[in-house]
């Protein structure tokens, strides 16, 4: 932005006389406009509130080239707009132009420069501008207020809160999220219920905090009692609920909204989504597309119901999502690439897996750990090896996510040297620590290759209780090698663990029989039956095409 630092030197005590011919929207004024700058200033507010902040410190430069004298609203949006970029040397030329304009004593321009200093330079600078204004109004001391909650100096800002000369009912909103913040309730509760006036946004903020902290009782009763909600208070409980698993309270809540919005219903898309209702999430995308929804899906949708296919295995209704997205005018951006890049790799299809992945704009932790993940389990471990290298190079840590689809690609490579190594390399190397997951996978890689007795050390040996999904690596291991005496252990402990599941009931009988132990076979199927434990029929989370 280094107009902006030479058009400083350009400002004369004047501005020419003249009507503004401009492409820029906003600017066009064919007839004789007595104040021109004016036209600059919408349009520089317009753009901030279209958050287009990039356009508008473009626009500021423009109109310092045009030497047109920017007002102390240009001002301000132009220093909110350095705020979000963030571009702190283009501030610091405003800041200049500020005193050089006369500008030292407005509240406005003073104001942002508070907001400005605080995101951008921390809160000494900010508390300097503030001492230094000669004028404050409310929006000024709530400025440096919100300074100090951002930096989670509660101590200060309550200095603050205190001495404000007047207090709005967004100092006071902006005191208790503080307190939230920081885990006081007590206190935040104690000044809510103080509050002399409380909108919407005062009962969201405490609502909010409480469903940050699992306590749904508090949040629910505070929901009841609001003498009146907005969208934002369904969203917050449905996402609540979501979050605890409630599914149930989430729907009743859906049903009651007389009017809903976007973001209601991907909260409640989500909310299936993420606790394995997929069907369910599909079903009311659908309704969502109805006329009388009144809605469009967003790209917010479309994450929630590709994270659906991919639960599903429904290749055939992701394809059809991805045209759909494409033919409304959705452009595929990176979280939407990504969740398709999980789709297809959960289903098969790595080479539109690829193809997504090569589009990205920037890959991340997450988009690599999709494809390492797809590769491994997909027995491209080659891919899956090389994927992981690019990731180090680039300086990205690897999760507990990226592991497991690292040793899923070992596995399937059956590669227990390489395997062993990338799994004590977790914690010394990368500092993730090995999840029953990544035991389970290790378990049976060695199982896999007849190293059952290693494999079964390595259970003995881990940290945390181990799940049925390690003993029963293990027990289909002891199958695939007719290994009975470990086999019934390992059996004994998935009965324990998952004592509805027939699954390792039929495996121990199948060892029981390869090894000729009929009598054991037959009594363990007696066993099953007396359980009313039956046979599962094998199934595929793909979709045939």
């Amino acid at each position: 932005m280094l107009l902006l630092i030479r058009a400083r030197s350009r400002i004369s005590s004047k501005a020419p006389n003249r009507s503004i011919h401009h492409s820029s929207e906003g600017l066009r004024n064919d007839g004789e406009d007595t104040n021109p700058s004016s036209s600059w200033t919408r349009a520089i507010r317009s753009s901030a509130d279209l958050r287009r902040y990039g356009h508008v410190l473009s626009l500021y430069a423009q109109m310092l080239r045009s030497g047109y004298h920017p007002d102390p609203f240009a001002i301000s949006a132009a220093l909110k707009a350095c705020a979000r970029a963030p571009f702190m040397a283009a501030a610091v030329a405003i800041h200049a132009q500020i005193h050089k304009l006369g500008h030292r004593t407005d509240v406005y321009t003073q104001t942002a420069l508070v907001g400005l200093y605080s995101k951008l330079d921390g809160i000494v600078t900010a508390q300097k501008v503030f001492d230094e204004m000669p004028n404050r109004n409310v929006v000024s001391w709530n400025s440096i207020l919100n300074c100090y909650i951002r930096a989670l100096d509660i101590t200060d800002a309550r200095r603050v809160f205190d001495e404000m000369p007047l207090k709005d009912v967004v100092s006071w909103n902006s005191m208790v999220s503080g307190y939230a913040k920081a885990g006081d309730m007590d206190r935040a509760a104690e000044l809510f219920w103080a509050m002399p006036e409380r909108n919407p946004a005062s009962w969201n903020v405490m609502i909010s905090a409480y469903i940050d902290r699992g306590d749904m009782a508090r949040a629910r009763k505070l929901f009841d009692e609001m003498p009146q909600r907005t969208n934002i208070s369904w969203v917050a409980m449905i996402t609540g609920y979501s979050r605890r698993g409630d599914v149930t309270s989430s729907e009743e809540l859906f049903k009651r909204m007389d009017t809903k919005d976007i973001f209601s219903w991907n909260a409640m898309i989500s909310c299936y989504v993420q606790n394995g209702f997929s069907r369910d999430a599909i079903q009311l995308f659908n309704r969502m597309r109805k006329p009388d929804a009144n809605v469009n899906p967003d790209e917010m949708t479309f994450s929630s119901v590709i994270s659906a296919c991919s639960q599903l295995g429904d290749l055939k209704f992701g394809i059809w999502i991805e045209d759909y997205i494409c033919s409304i005018g959705i452009e595929l951006d990176d979280h939407l690439r990504t969740a398709f890049i999980d789709l297809y790799s959960k289903c098969g299809g790595m080479d539109q897996a690829f193809k997504h992945y090569h589009y990205l704009r920037k890959k991340d932790l997450v988009s690599y750990s999709a494809m390492i993940l797809g590769c491994g389990i997909n027995g491209r471990c080659a891919e899956a090896i090389s994927l992981f290298d690019d990731m180090v190079k680039s300086k990205i840590a690897p999760n507990s996510a990226t592991f497991v689809g690292l040793l899923t690609a070992y596995n399937h490579a059956g590669l227990v040297n390489e395997g062993n190594r990338c799994f004590a390399s977790m914690l010394s190397k990368y500092f993730v620590s090995p999840s029953t997951d990544h035991y389970a996978i290790m378990v049976d890689l060695l199982g896999r290759k007849g190293r059952l007795e290693e494999a079964h050390q390595l259970i003995l040996a881990m940290p945390m209780e181990p799940h049925a999904g390690v003993w029963g690596a293990l027990l289909l291991s002891c199958r695939l090698h007719g290994n009975v005496e470990l086999g019934e252990l390992a059996a004994k402990n998935c009965f324990e663990l998952a004592p509805d599941s027939s699954g390792y009931h039929v495996i121990l009988a199948s060892i029981y029989a390869e090894a000729g132990e009929w009598e054991k076979a037959k009594s363990l199927r007696k066993v099953m039956v007396e359980k009313g434990l039956a046979k599962v029929p094998g199934c595929s989370w793909v979709e045939p095409k």
